[in-house]
């Protein structure tokens, strides 16, 4: 039985005769433990017939979860990096979550949590990041998950807010933002839509074949949508150092090419804090070839240095 709960934990569609084959039992057997599971707490869907199954749905309650060893080791972790995020009152609710898990967690699963957790270092939220509610976040997920078209209000930059219908994929963590990609039905096209622009997500009930996306996975879309949205700033600097050295540095934000000894690095953003932490975090000498906007920058946070070490 609690194998049969871990495979409906999955939450996908399970035909009967492939749920026995999996747990090696008759079709007699998998039933009666369907029917100890619903008298547990859990709501398991049942259809008849030759190409009946089963599949498990959230109830009205929250029953016992089962989990691997990894699998609760990774929630520990996550929780404790919830715990210090951006998601607007997740932070509470996360500690919370916490101390219940880590109060079950055997001495062995904890310190491979706590091995974790020690050698890996974190930020920690941005300062400035956009916040939206954790509500927003758990709806659009559960979306994702089943395959449930979506309505909700979305506020682009410098636009008024219009009503969407959209068929979601996935939900990508990037940089600083939350972004949905989703089918938008009524432009019939891919779009990804930053989660603290979205309000009053709601599921209608109505379920989607899952269509293709023009792209490896989510997240190349949404990597490949802002290379080509337009930004504030086009950043151009030469950079006396090896373009491999800061290639690792800049990652998939920026295109680093060689230039004689050094490098030509280019962004295109919004904000000239990012290419500043790229530029002092190089360690080599610099030149800003534009904007004359990051010039004045640099030179304010040199200023603000110079200042410092003189004190």
């Amino acid at each position: 039985m609690l194998r049969l709960l871990s495979l409906l934990q999955t939450h996908r569609y399970w035909p009967g005769p492939e749920l026995s084959d999996r747990l090696e039992v008759s079709p007699r057997t998998l039933r009666r433990d369907v029917d100890r599971l619903r008298e547990l707490g859990y709501t398991v869907d049942a259809v008849r017939g030759a190409a009946g199954g089963y599949q498990l749905r959230g109830g009205g309650s929250l029953p016992p979860l089962l989990l691997e060893d990894e699998e609760a080791v990774a929630i520990a972790v996550g929780l404790r990096t919830a715990a210090a995020g951006a998601v607007a009152g997740m932070d509470d609710w996360s500690v919370q979550a916490l101390s219940k898990v880590l109060s079950l967690m055997p001495p062995r699963l904890r310190r491979q949590m706590d091995a974790v957790a020690s050698q890996t270092e974190s930020p920690g939220p941005w300062e400035g990041a956009p916040v939206f509610d954790a509500a927003v976040l758990t709806t659009l997920a559960q979306a994702c998950r089943d395959g449930e078209l979506l309505r909700f209000d979305y506020t682009a930059r410098e636009a008024d807010a219009t009503h969407r219908r959209v068929e979601p994929l996935r939900l990508v963590s990037l940089g600083r933002r939350w972004y949905l990609v989703a089918w938008d039905r009524d432009r019939m096209d891919w779009r990804s839509f930053r989660l603290d622009r979205i309000s009053d997500p709601e599921p209608t009930g109505q379920r989607f074949r899952a269509r293709e996306l023009p792209a490896e996975d989510a997240l190349a879309f949404v990597q490949q949508g802002i290379r080509q949205r337009p930004q504030r700033y086009a950043v151009r600097a030469r950079v006396a150092l090896a373009a491999d050295l800061l290639a690792t540095q800049v990652g998939r934000w920026g295109t680093v090419t060689p230039d004689g000894e050094g490098c030509l690095l280019e962004m295109n953003v919004d904000d000239l804090d990012w290419p500043v932490m790229v530029l002092a975090g190089s360690g080599a000498d610099f030149v800003v070839e534009s904007p004359p906007e990051l010039a004045v920058r640099v030179a304010e946070v040199a200023a603000r240095f110079a200042r410092t070490g003189a004190a």
